[in-house]
Parts: structure tokens; sequence; C-alpha cells
């Protein structure tokens, strides 16, 4: 059985919530390779680093996330404040 990448976002934000940072940021990036053009899944790994402190790589994968989906307003808007 494999996992919709909804399902593992899922459990990524869980870990979020509960301030398991590094793990989302693990469980994202497996999300990313099981589904590579997803842009949803750079969102969501754009979001842990970004909770994580690491600006240089939240940028990274919220402007694959916007390549992925130039309609990704979510990406946009936050790629705008990182410096």
């Amino acid at each position: 059985m494999q996992l919709s990448n909804l399902t593992l976002i899922k459990w990524g934000y869980k870990l979020l919530r509960t301030k398991e940072i590094k793990k989302a940021i693990d469980l994202f990036k497996v999300n990313t390779i099981l589904y590579p053009k997803n842009s949803d899944v750079y969102d969501s790994l754009g979001e842990a680093y970004l909770a994580n402190g690491d600006k240089k790589l939240a940028k990274e994968n919220y402007l694959l996330s916007l390549k992925l989906n130039p309609n990704n307003t979510n990406a946009a808007k936050i790629i705008k404040t990182i410096d």
C-alpha cells in the first residue's frame, strides 16, 4: 500500500504542531522523493524549514513549489517575506 502525498503532509503537519520539527522535515523530504512533481510537498517542506529557522532551505523549497505551480499564492507570499 502506498501512502498518498496528502496523508504524509497531514502527518508532517501533526509533527510540526507538536514541535517535532526535525521529524517533520524528514517526513516532508520523503514526500518530495515519492512525489517530486507535486508542488504541495515542497511548500510543506519549505514551511518546516522555516519553522526550523533555515530560511535558505525554506526559500529553495518554496521556489520549487512555485516553479511546479505558478499559481501557488502561499509560496509567492512567503518568498517575499524571506530575506
